[in-house]
C-alpha cells in the first residue's frame, strides 16, 4: 500500500500537466503581495520597523545583514511594489520574482522582532516560484515573446506547492497536540473572551466550552484539511472550510495578512479545468474575442542536467522542511518556555506569553551597579518581544555591554532579572540572574542560563 502511494507521487511528479494552475498561482500571489506591501508602507511600518530603531536583532548567522539609510530602505519597498505588479501581470518574471525574493528576505533578516510565520511562508513560496515557469502562460512575457508560451509542464512544478501547503497545515496540526492546547484550551481560553463585546457571538466567546471547541476544531482542521484538498470529491467542501477558518481567525485575532495569503495560495489544489475556466473568464474581461479553448499542446522539456539539478535542490529543500519543525526535540525543557527550535516550524498562535526584564550593568572594578532603562535603546515592540525570547535577551545584553564600554566602563557585567508568564501560568523567574550574559555566546547549543519552567 505504501509502495503504491509513493508510486502515485512519483508518477504525478513526472506526468505532464497543464500550466494553468501555475499562471493562476503567479497572479494570486502577485496580487496579494502587492496589496500587502502597499499596506505595509501605508501603515508607516517601514519607518517604525527599519528606520526608527537604534538597535536591531538579526538572526543568528546573519549578523552581517545591516539596515540601509532611510531613502534606500524606502527604495527597497518601492522595488517590491513594482516587482509584485510585474509578477501579477507576468512581465520580466524571472527578474521580478528574483528582485522580490532578495528584497523580501533581506528585510526579514534585519530584525527577528518582526518574525511571523506568514513572512516565512512568503519567503519559501517565493523561492519555489523562482524554480518554476509560471510566466510562460497568460502573461505579458508571452505577449511580448510568443516563443515562451507553453501549455504543458512537468507535474512537479505544480505539486511542490501542494506539498508545501500540506507540510504547513499538517505541522501546524501536530504542534497543537500538546497539553496546553488540547487539555487546557490555552491560549484560546484567554484570547476568546477578549472578543466578548462583538455583536451576536460576543457572549458565546466568553464561555469556557467554546475555547475547547475552537482548540479541538483547530487541531483537527490542520491535521486533515490537506488530505481533503488533495482528494477531488472533498476538495470543494474543504476549500469552503479553508475560507471559513481563515476569515474567522483573521477577524477574531487580527493576525494580519496570513489568513488571506493562505486562502489565495490554496487555490493551487483545484483542477486544471478550474484554473483554465478562471483564465478564460479573465480573457473575456480583457479580450472580447473568442476564448482559447483548443490550444495547441506545447510542452516544456528540461535538459537532463537541469532536471537533475532541480530534483537535487528540491530533495534537499523538502528534507529540510520536514526536519526543521522537529529540531526542538534536540533541546531540553518546555518548548514554549525556552523557544529553542520554535521558529520556522509552523507553530501558529499556540501561546500567550508576556514578561518584564530588568537589565543591570555593573562595573567590574568599582562594583557600581545601575539599572538600564530599556526604552532608551529599544522601540516598544522590540522591548515587548525581547522580554520573552532568550536569544534576543542575549543579543541585547551584548549590545549593552558594548555600549557602556564606549562610555568608559571597562568590560561591564550585564545581568538580567526577567519574569515571564506562559499561558496564564503565573509570573516566574526566567533567566538566571547571576549569569553575566555578556560572556555567553549565541550558538545552536541549549542555553543553560534559561531557568526551567517547573
Amino acid at each position: 500500500m505504501l509502495k503504491d502511494f509513493f508510486n502515485k507521487i512519483f508518477l504525478s511528479f513526472k506526468r505532464e500537466k497543464h500550466i494553468a494552475p501555475l499562471a493562476v498561482l503567479r497572479m494570486a500571489f502577485g496580487a496579494i503581495m502587492l496589496f500587502s506591501t502597499i499596506r505595509f508602507i501605508a501603515k508607516g511600518w517601514v519607518y517604525q520597523f527599519y528606520i526608527a530603531p537604534k538597535f536591531y536583532f538579526p538572526f543568528y548567522g546573519f549578523e552581517w545583514v545591516k539596515p540601509l539609510p532611510a531613502i534606500a530602505t524606502y527604495m527597497v519597498f518601492a522595488l517590491m511594489v513594482i516587482a509584485c505588479l510585474f509578477i501579477l501581470i507576468g512581465l520580466f518574471y524571472r527578474i521580478s520574482i528574483t528582485v522580490f525574493f532578495i528584497c523580501f528576505v533581506y528585510t526579514e533578516l534585519i530584525d527577528k522582532t518582526y518574525y511571523l510565520n506568514h513572512y516565512y511562508f512568503v519567503s519559501i513560496i517565493t523561492f519555489l516560484l523562482l524554480l518554476v515557469p509560471a510566466h510562460r502562460y497568460f502573461s505579458i512575457d508571452v505577449l511580448r515573446k510568443p516563443s515562451l508560451k507553453v501549455t504543458q509542464v512537468p507535474g512537479w512544478t505544480i505539486d511542490i506547492f501542494k506539498w508545501q501547503l500540506c507540510l504547513v497545515y499538517f505541522c501546524a496540526g501536530l504542534s497543537k497536540l500538546n497539553y496546553d492546547w488540547m487539555i487546557n484550551a490555552m491560549p484560546l481560553k484567554i484570547w476568546l473572551p477578549a472578543n466578548g463585546d462583538l455583536p451576536v457571538i460576543g457572549k458565546l466567546l466568553t464561555q469556557t466550552w467554546i475555547a475547547y471547541v475552537f482548540s479541538w476544531f483547530g487541531a483537527v482542521f490542520d491535521l486533515v484539511i490537506s488530505f481533503l484538498l488533495l482528494y477531488k470529491p472533498t476538495r470543494k467542501i474543504a476549500y469552503i472550510f479553508v475560507l471559513i477558518f481563515h476569515i474567522f481567525t483573521g477577524w477574531l485575532f487580527k493576525i494580519g495578512m496570513f489568513p488571506y495569503i493562505m486562502i489565495f495560495v490554496t487555490v493551487i489544489f483545484f483542477s486544471e479545468e478550474w484554473h483554465l475556466r478562471l483564465i478564460n473568464f479573465l480573457r473575456g474581461i480583457f479580450n472580447k474575442r473568442s476564448l482559447q479553448t483548443n490550444e495547441a499542446s506545447l510542452s516544456l522539456v528540461y535538459s537532463p542536467a537541469k532536471k537533475k539539478l532541480l530534483y537535487s535542490l528540491l530533495t534537499v529543500y523538502f528534507l529540510l522542511q520536514v526536519l526543521l519543525p522537529f529540531r526542538f526535540l534536540l533541546y531540553p525543557g518546555k518548548l514554549f518556555w525556552t523557544e529553542e527550535g520554535y521558529r520556522f516550524s509552523w507553530r501558529v498562535m499556540l501561546m500567550e506569553k508576556g514578561g518584564i526584564s530588568y537589565f543591570y550593568v555593573k562595573d567590574r572594578q568599582t562594583g557600581q551597579k545601575g539599572e538600564v532603562i530599556n526604552s532608551q535603546f529599544l522601540t516598544p515592540l522590540q522591548e515587548k518581544m525581547m522580554q520573552t525570547q532568550p536569544d534576543m535577551i542575549l543579543q541585547y545584553a551584548h549590545y549593552l555591554h558594548d555600549f557602556y564600554q564606549t562610555k568608559g566602563i571597562k568590560d561591564p557585567i550585564v545581568t538580567v532579572e526577567s519574569y515571564v508568564t506562559l499561558n496564564g501560568s503565573g509570573s516566574r523567574l526566567y533567566i538566571d540572574s547571576t549569569v553575566d550574559l555578556s560572556k555567553q555566546q549565541e550558538s545552536f547549543l541549549p542555553k543553560k542560563w534559561i531557568l526551567p519552567f517547573h
